[in-house]
């Protein structure tokens, strides 16, 4: 009796989960392996243009995080932004504001640099530095306002993610 009431209980979740899965994984693509100095610290510091393969119809919206788990001391995070209407391409130079309507609509959060928007590599001298560029395809737009942190956007996330796919490329500096 136990059992079954755990099975009913449950049923809701198991649904929802099996319903999530088998959904195609995104493509995600960058035009280098390695960052042009152009997308960092050490160049104009703009956002690289992202290609996304393989949208599901049921994509409302998509988020990504860049991240870089390479750093010193814990994952920093360079990039937060959400609410982006389904696209295949994330064109480069995003501003670096909460708000943007222009060249695509997207509410951003805080970097761990302190700042709205792209904050590109910028890693201590020494061995290369992976930064992964994880693309999230949601099936609502997210109730998160702009200037949010990473923490904030996962738990925002939750239960609404249909399809995921990253892009990793490296930068170092001498």
């Amino acid at each position: 009796m136990e059992k079954a009431l755990l099975v009913i209980l449950l049923l809701p979740f198991i649904i929802g989960c099996v319903k999530k899965e088998g959904k195609k994984e995104l493509v995600v693509k960058l035009e280098f392996d390695k960052f042009p100095a152009k997308y960092t610290c050490d160049g104009e510091d703009i956002s690289p243009k992202i290609l996304i393969e393989g949208l599901s119809n049921e994509v409302k919206s998509i988020a990504i995080i860049m991240d870089d788990p390479d750093a010193p001391f814990r994952t920093f995070t360079h990039w937060l932004i959400w609410n982006i209407e389904p696209t295949n391409e994330i064109p480069e130079n995003i501003p670096k504001e909460k708000e943007i309507s222009e060249p695509i609509r997207a509410r951003q959060g805080i970097n761990d640099f302190g700042e709205i928007g792209y904050g590109g590599p910028c890693p201590p001298a020494g061995k290369p530095h992976h930064y992964h560029i994880k693309v999230y395809a949601l099936d609502t737009m997210l109730d998160l306002e702009a200037g949010a942190d990473k923490k904030s956007l996962e738990k925002a996330m939750e239960g609404h993610i249909i399809q995921y796919g990253e892009a990793v490329a490296t930068y170092e500096r001498k």
